[in-house]
């Protein structure tokens, strides 16, 4: 019996000594790793988004921005906050903090701080969602203003999409969110725009929370570039209430429109409404770009250009539009206007947007060889995606002969925009190219891609083809496009103070299921495409607006008076479009302009108009600055972009107050202003570094 004791006595102290063995080596050689795991299980780098660039139009102003907005917490533990200063400051910080978020009783912010602190709890939740204007004010309440290692504030930064114009071109400016694909240029830019995240040091707290382990990042993120885009905010704007106005006065279901440059594709005005189940309008999906539908009318353009370009009529031809109505099988074509046109030229039935007449020149000149009519149509670059920057395009159909689709009555038709669909921008591009002298130019939305100011990437024109047609056809079209607003279709947007040139369209929306007759009725859409002014073209124009419901659709009312508003607006606010007055004096003042420092682009734009050309120090400048000298007007470089690059503040001494605010703003001030006029004081001297959120106060006078 006594050697089973000792056999007990043997195992249980080598069972010991195991222990003990396995304790010294996790205290020796395993101990690094050990602890490694245990680091590893309460803290951890936690990923910090970049501030996502911003998004400006044209001229400058904000379209889209990242604000900061904080989660707020503290540790009101007595190693940070003795009792002596707790007790003292609680009621006062209770009352600050229920003061500035009007949310609850200073008693309940007193009651839940003082039980974070009995409790142990040293991430208490204070605010959620908290901007910087009150996080700047936080930092001075009682308490809180003896720092975060003395007064336990503690707070993380998080970044906000905001849109200072709202619903302002709101779905081409679009979203880029996490797991689903972007829209607009948000997401065709999101490369650009998202930047690269840093990291930061969390430490896994009681109730499984992360706190940061101190104020720093382990790795700073870096800002997104920004984009500086062609649109122009006055025009959105115009173009937008335009078209608002007409949808609703029609009760129609949705609408588009798109402003173009002629001579660079720079789409300065694009705008897409839809009506949505509350009744109102709103930016949902965006039609210029994504809808193919059958273009009706306009495509009647396209259609005679191939024929005059073939030499298969002239302009002049005449053709017999009979009584308004013609047989093809067993299909009839009407025209709109009861009792047709008679017997007239081919231009008068384009002016007229005679159906019959369009259509029998077209089938005369092709019925023996359609294959040649398709061929020319995709030779003047129809029948083709664009490319735009923006995902989404809708894909135009032209159909061939050779596709099983194609009848007997698919040439007629498709000559009068049927048979074939378009997006309304690629229908504006091909119009764009006759008032551009048959060059064709990708429409845009992206002028430059820029750094804190640096152009990082410049957009330029591009020519998707150098010559749709001859000289001959261009003339021609233009001419016959006149003709439409002068004596045709459209003399309701003629007027006395400059040209319009276009075409109206009126088509039958086909439906899926019940074809172009729904169960209430037929549905029609309606658009007007052109350019002005006339004799120059500088813009060019497309409105389509469909399913206009109080039986008014014909494209010349519905989208006609959309068109000519924004053309008027357009015409009043630029210079370049009117005649000189007084010309010799303008060309030499008896007073140079006074002008202030600024972006240079606009400053030339100005000058120019007055005719007045300033000596260039430097070509290239983005900020200029004026230098005044007999009768001489010098515009010197000024290194702002540069300084701010570098993260100081450059002299802003005679800025105006819009220049100031948008070079401050953009790179992270909070600006505060007194006075009018030119600045005249900062707060912060030149050459002073900066951070992210830090106040300047400038002075105007």
């Amino acid at each position: 019996m006594l050697w089973r004791t000792y056999l007990v006595y043997f195992g249980i102290s080598l069972f010991a000594l195991v222990i003990l063995a396995q304790v010294i080596r996790i205290q020796t050689t395993q101990r690094e790793d050990w602890l490694q795991q245990a680091r590893e299980q309460t803290m951890k780098f936690v990923n910090i988004d970049a501030a996502r660039g911003n998004i400006f139009a044209g001229d400058g102003s904000l379209l889209a921005t990242s604000i900061p907005i904080y989660e707020v917490r503290m540790d009101p533990n007595r190693d940070v906050i003795p009792d002596s200063v707790f007790n003292k400051k609680i009621d006062s910080l209770a009352w600050h903090l229920s003061r500035l978020f009007d949310d609850k009783p200073a008693s309940v912010y007193k009651k839940e701080i003082t039980r974070a602190r009995r409790s142990g709890n040293r991430y208490h939740l204070i605010h959620r969602n908290v901007r910087y204007t009150e996080l700047k004010a936080m930092k001075s309440f009682p308490i809180y203003r003896r720092g975060r290692f003395k007064g336990g504030l503690i707070f993380t930064q998080k970044n906000r999409r905001v849109k200072p114009f709202q619903v302002l071109a709101a779905r081409t400016i679009g979203y880029d969110r996490e797991g689903i694909q972007g829209v607009g240029l948000e997401g065709a830019y999101s490369e650009y725009l998202e930047g690269v995240g840093g990291k930061r040091l969390m430490q896994r707290i009681s109730g499984n929370v992360m706190m940061p382990v101190n104020d720093e990042n382990f790795i700073e993120p870096k800002d997104g570039y920004d984009l500086l885009t062609t649109l122009d905010v006055n025009l959105q704007d115009v173009a937008e209430h335009a078209l608002l106005y007409q949808l609703r006065k029609h009760n129609a279901d949705h609408g588009t429109v798109v402003l173009m440059e002629v001579q660079t594709g720079k789409i300065k005005a694009i705008a897409n409404l839809t009506h949505q189940t509350d009744g109102e309008y709103g930016e949902t999906y965006n039609y210029a770009i994504g809808e193919s539908t059958e273009p009706g009318s306009t495509f009647k353009l396209p259609a005679l250009m191939a024929a005059m370009e073939d030499k298969l009529i002239s302009p002049d031809d005449s053709v017999d539009t009979k009584s308004g109505k013609t047989r093809y099988y067993d299909r009839i074509m009407t025209d709109a206007h009861h009792g047709g046109f008679g017997k007239v030229t081919v231009r008068r039935a384009f002016e007229v947007s005679s159906n019959v007449g369009v259509s029998l020149v077209i089938n005369e000149a092709y019925t023996k060889n359609p294959s040649r009519f398709i061929e020319r149509l995709r030779a003047m670059g129809l029948g083709r995606t664009l490319g735009v920057e923006i995902p989404g395009e809708g894909k135009p159909v032209l159909k061939d002969p050779t596709d099983k689709s194609w009848s007997g009555i698919t040439l007629p038709w498709m000559s009068i925009g049927y048979e074939s669909t378009m997006t309304p921008l690629q229908i504006l591009t091909f119009y764009n190219a006759v008032a551009n002298n048959g060059k064709m130019v990708r429409p845009r939305l992206v002028d430059e891609i820029r750094q804190r100011g640096k152009i990082i990437r410049r957009f330029e024109t591009e020519v998707i083809h150098e010559k749709i047609c001859s000289e001959s056809t261009i003339k021609e079209a233009r001419r016959m496009m006149e003709g439409v607003v002068e004596n045709g279709t459209a003399t309701n947007l003629k007027n006395s103070i400059y040209k319009i040139a276009g075409k109206t369209g009126t088509a039958q929306i086909a439906n899926a299921k019940y074809g172009y007759r729904y169960e209430t009725g037929i549905s029609y859409q309606a658009s007007f495409v052109g350019y002005f002014p006339a004799d120059k073209p500088a813009y060019s124009c497309i409105v389509v607006v469909n399913a206009p419901s109080n039986n008014v659709y014909y494209g010349n009312l519905v989208a006609g008076p959309i068109f000519k508003e924004i053309a008027d607006k357009v015409y009043a606010g630029s210079l370049e479009m009117h005649n000189a007055v007084n010309l010799a004096q303008a060309k030499k003042p008896k007073a140079l302009p006074k002008i202030k420092v600024g972006m240079q682009e606009p400053t030339d734009h100005v000058l120019s108009a007055l005719k007045i050309n300033p000596d260039k120090s430097e070509k290239d400048a983005s900020w200029v600055i004026p230098n005044y000298q007999d009768s001489l007007l010098t515009l010197k470089k000024k290194s702002i972009a540069d300084e701010l690059g570098n993260g100081y503040i450059p002299d802003l001494s005679g800025m105006g107050v819009s220049d100031a605010l948008y070079i401050l703003e953009r790179n992270g001030l909070v600006v505060e202003i007194t006075g009018s006029g030119k600045v005249t004081r900062q707060s912060i001297p030149p050459g002073t570094a900066f951070r992210w959120g830090q106040t300047i106060n400038i002075e105007l006078s």
